[in-house]
């Protein structure tokens, strides 16, 4: 029997990283939101690696912060080491990880949603999306309760008809064991959404006590700290910082792994689901790699408080009595005792080529969706979707312009541009290479790039706003002295680029082109700089990238200006590409399927040749010329 509560105007289905985020969005946006999860110990749950962020995925933690999203906060509040990846590389694949305590992490978010304004949080399983006309009107949970609303946003996560699988063993729950939810999906598929089941899985558990890190190299977190959120300074969050181990397997622990292979699910046939090519199980990696004789495997912390150790790049579906065998084979677990088993879990998503990249639905109007239920992979990919989401249902239901962030302008935007409009057949992991613009999509740069479009949409207050304004004007003011500012050849400038293995003058210069050295910083210049004022590091930071990599930025700023012309070319919502002469049947059908908004997206669906393109910039043209006249 049903029953009708109160009403919302926005309904957020779980509360996984793209929920939390989804949430916040909304009801700072002063807009009444009701978070249901099916477990209130499942919010911002941890349920694989113990860490945030990493190479690509730092960078949407920190876009996700520049956009006034919560994550990057939360994990400067909580983690236990941070360190800075691929330093040896350029600033544009700088990325920054932060291994995380995830007990402290959910508490931590959890009570950030908890004391937020306008958001309600309750424990209930959603059965059935409620809609009318193909429009939104509430939902329905297990119990029988109706919550009318304007919008929905799915973050189901792993747990639509999830199932855990190790050997023989198979268990019809969500990830650690929580209940799984195993009604939604008939719902969705009523409503005429394309189900897909993909599968992803995690390493075991290992007690602290049980391993010999003698036999390990030990990885320490960097001593001079970066926040994750730009409203944080070094100082504001530092601590100390617990140790990460590294091992490796070995020949023993692949014929282990071999000589059990028909015992796997993922290879005799009982997981159906695709998984992730990117993070792929121990049992892959042997399999595929056969000529490599080992294998990294990291040793990190699950918290201060516990003894859990995660077994990084261990993740595995094979039986209990073949994991002991396999992870004691490797130096340093000899005498492991396992706390939790590996598992793979199985679980319903969607193709995401059914969303609009405003995140929302095109056949369900107010039904919006974010994270893993969307085919990605990763809490960092799920959070920036959520908070995507979160800020276009608002902007819909305040009668305000939605927000789509385009390849050029974030890798927020590449992740959401690749999963609707790229074929998705396994779970989606972002990567720096996925972005074409990435010299100029760095994550020391998001809150430039970023914070304007979350100061307008009203997630990042007048402080802060004002505060990143000062910034750019810093910027511009030190870049252009340091440009103007000239050094002689003088003994004493000499004797300064002598000691940092940099030609001598042979005639004066400026600052900028010394800068511009391979081998000097704007730091290491400082004592010929008699007119440095002091700056804020993070300013510092910007005008020594910018002047070291002007060329290659301009360079890149020239090829984001043709990309935008071909995304400025709107293609009208209801244009019939059955209708459009001379297109291949493939593209009608994928561009019918797909409904690009722009003949940029158009272009980099799979199937529609540049031939295409040409055809639909003609008849484009003439389509406004008819319209004109």
């Amino acid at each position: 029997m049903a029953y009708i509560y109160e009403s919302y105007d926005v309904v957020v289905v779980g509360a996984g990283h793209a929920g939390c985020e989804a949430a916040l969005a909304c009801a700072r946006l002063s807009l009444n939101t009701l978070v249901l999860t099916i477990s209130m110990d499942s919010i911002a749950l941890m349920p694989c690696n113990p860490n945030i962020g990493g190479t690509s995925k730092g960078h949407l933690v920190r876009e996700i912060d520049a956009l006034g999203g919560e994550m990057g906060k939360n994990i400067d509040k909580t983690y236990i080491q941070s360190k800075m990846l691929n330093i040896s590389k350029g600033p544009a694949v700088h990325s920054l990880r932060a291994q995380a305590d995830k007990q402290e992490y959910s508490r931590t978010m959890r009570k950030v949603l908890e004391n937020t304004n306008n958001l309600t949080l309750k424990q209930a399983e959603v059965v059935e999306i409620l809609a009318e006309d193909h429009k939104v009107v509430g939902i329905k949970t297990y119990s029988g309760a109706i919550y009318p609303c304007k919008a929905v946003i799915l973050c189901t996560g792993t747990y639509l008809k999830a199932r855990c699988v190790y050997g023989d063993v198979s268990n019809y729950t969500g990830p650690n064991g929580l209940q799984a939810a195993n009604y939604l999906t008939d719902s969705l598929k009523s409503l005429g959404i394309e189900m897909y089941r993909f599968k992803t899985g995690t390493p075991a558990r290992i007690d602290k006590r049980s391993i010999d890190f003698s036999k390990m190299e030990e990885q320490f977190g960097d001593e001079d700290i970066v926040p994750f959120s730009f409203t944080n300074t070094a100082e504001d969050i530092k601590k100390e910082q617990v140790s990460c181990w590294l091992t490796y397997t070995n020949e023993e622990t692949h014929r282990i792994i071999n000589e059990n292979i028909d015992r796997s699910p993922l290879y005799c046939g009982d997981i159906k689901g695709t998984g992730p090519r990117y993070c792929p199980s121990i049992e892959d990696k042997v399999v595929k790699f056969a000529d490599k004789n080992r294998h990294q495997v990291f040793i990190e912390p699950e918290g201060n408080y516990t003894n859990e150790m995660y077994v990084g790049g261990m993740s595995s579906s094979l039986p209990e009595d073949v994991q002991y065998q396999m992870y004691r084979s490797v130096a340093g677990l000899e005498n492991a005792k396992i706390i939790r088993n590996a598992y793979a879990i199985e679980y319903d998503c969607i193709n995401p080529m059914q969303l609009k990249p405003t995140l929302e639905f095109k056949n369900v109007e107010g039904l919006f969706s974010g994270g893993q239920f969307n085919g990605s992979s990763g809490y960092e990919e799920a959070a920036a979707q959520g908070l995507m989401a979160g800020i276009n249902a608002s902007m819909k239901l305040l009668g305000k312009e939605q927000v789509v962030l385009d390849r050029s302008e974030a890798y927020i935007g590449v992740l959401i541009d690749d999963l609707v409009t790229k074929e998705t057949r396994e779970p989606y992991r972002m990567m720096t290479s996925r972005a074409e613009y990435r010299l100029i999509l760095r994550q020391d740069n998001a809150d430039l790039r970023l914070s304007k479009i979350g100061h307008r949409v009203g997630l990042i207050d007048n402080e802060r706003y004002e505060k990143l304004m000062e910034k750019e004007v810093q910027m511009e003011e030190e870049i252009k002295r340091l440009e103007n500012t000239l050094i002689g050849a003088n003994a004493e400038v000499q004797a300064l680029l002598e000691q940092y293995g940099s030609n001598i003058l042979k005639t004066g210069t400026t600052l900028a082109e010394l800068i511009r050295r391979p081998e000097l910083t704007y730091e290491m210049l400082a004592p010929m700089d008699k007119d440095r004022v002091e700056l804020p590091k993070s300013v510092i930071e910007q005008v020594n990238i910018y002047i070291k990599y002007e060329g290659y930025i301009q360079r890149q700023m020239r090829q984001v200006d043709q990309f935008k012309k071909m995304e400025g070319k709107l293609i009208p919502e209801d244009l019939d590409y059955t209708q459009v002469p001379s297109l291949r049947i493939e593209a009608k059908q994928k561009l019918n399927q797909i409904r690009p908004r722009s003949v940029g997206q158009a272009s980099r669906i799979s199937g529609v040749s540049p031939a295409d393109i040409s055809v639909l910039l003609v008849y484009l043209e003439h389509f406004k010329h008819s319209k004109n006249n």
